[in-house]
Order: structure tokens, then sequence, then C-alpha cells
């Protein structure tokens, strides 16, 4: 009783995003993507035409505002939004420390902005 059910449990809250995203497992070709929300712990973006697996290790290739950004993470899940797209949330488990701050330089930005927007 007395709990908040809105707190965000999350580490780092998300941003939207809408990108093109590549990203490709170990020795396999790349694939396309469109990425919906990104943090300084990982991305999440759809999908289309693959079979990607939980657990499974992904490197990420994507912008952060003019940046490039490669990352290697895991997939934290995997779901079917239907029978040709997959929802895929990676953690990120190697990134380039450069890309590391620029993204939570721009995590930093946004929040200000959202809090900004709501006073």
């Amino acid at each position: 009783m007395g709990e908040n059910h809105n707190v965000e449990r999350r580490k780092y809250p998300r941003i939207p995003s809408s990108d093109v995203v590549s990203f490709s497992e170990l020795n396999t070709e790349e694939k396309m993507g469109v990425t919906k929300d990104v943090s300084p712990g990982g991305i999440r973006f759809y999908a289309t035409g693959c079979e990607i697996e939980q657990e499974s290790i992904l490197q990420i290739n994507f912008y952060v505002g003019e940046t490039f950004v490669t990352a290697v993470g895991k997939v934290v899940h995997a779901t079917e939004v239907d029978p040709l797209t997959q929802d895929i949330g990676i953690e990120f488990v190697e990134i380039d420390p450069v890309a590391s701050a620029i993204l939570q330089n721009s995590y930093q930005e946004r929040t200000l902005v959202a809090r900004s927007d709501t006073d």
C-alpha cells in the first residue's frame, strides 16, 4: 500500500528516437531496423524480416545527433510485433567511451529540455 506505481525504475529513462540502425550477429550479414528509443544503457529498435533470439550478442551501428556510434549489446528482449517484425531491446555491453559520453550528454540535454517543458 502507498506504493507509487509511476516511479521510473530504469537506470536511464528512454529517449524517443526514429532513426535507421544497422545490426548484425558475429559473422552474419548486416540488417537494418528503425530505432524506437535510446539511452546511455541501451537501445530499442524494430527489426523486420529476421529472427533474433534473446541473449544474442549484436553489433549495432546508429547515429546520436551527427555522431556515428558502434556498440556491442546483448538482446534482453525480442518480442514479436507481427509475423515480420520484432521489437528488440539491447543492453550495451561494449561501447566506445567517447560514444558513451555523447549518449550521456544527449540524455542529460533532453532530460533538461523535458523538465523545462513541464515547468
